[in-house]
C-alpha cells in the first residue's frame, strides 16, 4: 500500500521473478492515489528462506516509499474463519 506512483506493479512482479515466485492471483486498487494491491502467490520454488523473502520485500517497499507486508497462508486462512 502507499501513494500511487508508475511502476509499482512491475516492480514487485518483477522482485517475485527473480525469486521464482509465482504470481496466482493479484488485485489492486486505487482510490485518491492511495494504491492497494493484494496478491496471492505461490513460493513452493522460491529460491530463498521466507525470512530472506520479507526482507528482500521490506526493502523494495522502503525504496518505493510503499508498506509491503506477507503473510503465510495458514494464518491468513486462521484470520478470516468464520
Amino acid at each position: 500500500t502507499g501513494q500511487d506512483s508508475v511502476g509499482i506493479i512491475a516492480a514487485v512482479c518483477n522482485l517475485l521473478a527473480e525469486l521464482n515466485i509465482n504470481i496466482r492471483d493479484i488485485n489492486q486498487t486505487v482510490m485518491d492515489e492511495f494504491f492497494t494491491m493484494a496478491m496471492l502467490v505461490d513460493t513452493t520454488s522460491c529460491t530463498c528462506s521466507y525470512e530472506d523473502l520479507r526482507q528482500a520485500l521490506d526493502a523494495k517497499g522502503e525504496a518505493m516509499g510503499l508498506s509491503i507486508r506477507i503473510q503465510r497462508e495458514d494464518i491468513f486462512h486462521a484470520m478470516h474463519r468464520i
